[in-house]
């Protein structure tokens, strides 16, 4: 992973541990503890529980789009959350890419101190064929830049599913997802230099299960180009479901969490 040729892909499981620095509750990430949270802690159909973009989509008619979004911001950007010491390790380790799913600020605040450019993923937005806004941050701060301002020299990282800061933009509903898995089919969202810069790249993912469609289908577009083999699943315990996906994807498994790969590390 340190030379860049192996390029981490977070899903919602390396948010494990991460508490409210004000209850102690744990940080809502997967598809079920988000759309608990959402829902004021009351379970819905079941139907809706099945994955986070169809349980936002059926609020988003009841309530509106700002509704969601106030949601993902108040619960990333202005809840005050323990520090990750894993994504502070992946921070330290200086990697040039990682692809982060999730829609907290955790890596963010851990390259605050370091310049890097951020990739964010957008839907359903007018006036422009892109689905994605690019920021660079020096000295801390972020400010936008369009596609010849990219410094290519920085590290990447890239929020597909959006994030708070610096300005809360989210793929959340299946209407979201919708418009977002077009337009990365259609090469729309995705920025040109990253398209160069991911062929013959591989993959380590880490607490990501491959069992949620949305998930697979914005992975399978985003990892496009990828080497042979397109890389590894860290995945506990997997099922013939994820076992013919990963098959399928030329992505190979390894039984393990991602925990044991920071604890290697750690005692290396």
């Amino acid at each position: 992973m340190l030379s860049g040729a192996v390029v981490p892909y977070l899903g919602p499981g390396v948010l494990r541990g991460v508490t409210s620095k004000g209850d102690g509750k744990p940080m809502p990430a997967d598809s079920e503890s988000l759309i608990l949270a959402m829902n004021n802690g009351t379970p819905m159909a079941p139907k809706l529980m099945y994955e986070f973009p169809r349980a936002a989509m059926n609020l988003e008619q009841k309530k509106g789009r700002k509704f969601i979004e106030r949601f993902l911001t108040t619960t990333y950007g202005d809840t005050q959350w323990s520090d990750s010491s894993f994504h502070q390790w992946l921070a330290d380790a200086q990697l040039p890419y990682i692809i982060d799913i999730n829609r907290d600020t955790q890596l963010q605040q851990c390259y605050a101190g370091r310049p890097h450019t951020l990739v964010v993923g957008l839907a359903r937005i007018a006036g422009t064929d892109y689905r994605f806004k690019l920021y660079e941050n020096r000295g801390g701060q972020y400010t936008e830049v369009t596609l010849d301002q990219v410094d290519a020299s920085l590290p990447v990282l890239f929020k597909p599913m959006g994030t708070p800061l610096p300005e809360p933009n989210f793929i959340a509903s299946d209407a979201d997802y919708v418009d977002y898995i077009t337009e990365l089919m259609g090469g729309f969202a995705i920025p040109a230099f990253l398209k160069e810069h991911r062929l013959g790249k591989q993959y380590v993912f880490l607490g990501m299960r491959m069992l949620r469609d949305t998930e697979r289908m914005v992975l399978s577009d985003v990892i496009w180009g990828a080497g042979n083999p397109a890389g590894w699943v860290l995945l506990p315990e997997p099922t013939d479901k994820e076992k013919r996906f990963c098959a399928k994807k030329g992505l190979e498994i390894v039984e393990a969490d991602f925990s044991d790969l920071l604890q290697a590390r750690q005692a290396a």
